[in-house]
């Protein structure tokens, strides 16, 4: 594939964007002494109540050895506590710390003005024909997904937590 046909193609477009959101919420998280994959801890975590590490990294997507190096850090930094589960002491829950509630709304305005300068100049109507458009891209991969040749799994989201 040439060079030019590559820069036109849906992947680019996905990951270019991607990635220049991701930098733009990491900039302006940083000040804050988190990182945008640790405000995702914390979104998951505010917005679904206190779970297991397996549990979490089966919603964000993520193999639990990744997400134990984000948590131990978060942990450290005094984001998240763990507790023992009273049905099985061995599990450990997840769960933000006061700390982490009292900044919440705080970190989630910066959430907001960061979705506020990537949405600017675009209307309601174009963002509901974007999110059609990818859920349309999410489904094809799915459905390709399902096919017994492909093992291909693809999450489907449960909630916008972050953009």
């Amino acid at each position: 594939m040439s060079e030019e046909k590559s820069e036109h193609g849906i992947c680019y477009w996905l990951a270019v964007t991607s990635h220049a959101l991701r930098k733009v919420f990491d900039a302006e998280l940083s000040g804050e002494g988190i990182t945008l994959r640790q405000f995702e801890v914390l979104a998951w975590l505010t917005n679904e109540g206190e779970m297991s590490q397996n549990a979490l990294a089966e919603m964000m997507n993520l193999e639990p050895g990744t997400l134990a190096g984000i948590l131990c850090r978060m942990e450290r930094d005094g984001w998240l506590e763990r507790r023992c589960c009273s049905d099985d002491r061995r599990r450990k829950l997840l769960q933000p710390t006061e700390f982490a509630r009292t900044e919440w709304d705080r970190l989630s305005s910066i959430c907001d003005r960061v979705r506020g300068i990537a949405t600017a100049g675009i209307s309601e109507e174009e963002l509901e024909v974007f999110r059609d458009v990818c859920d349309r891209v999410r489904n094809n991969l799915q459905e390709a997904g399902n096919e017994e040749s492909s093992p291909i799994e693809i999450a489907t989201p449960r909630k916008a937590v972050v953009a």
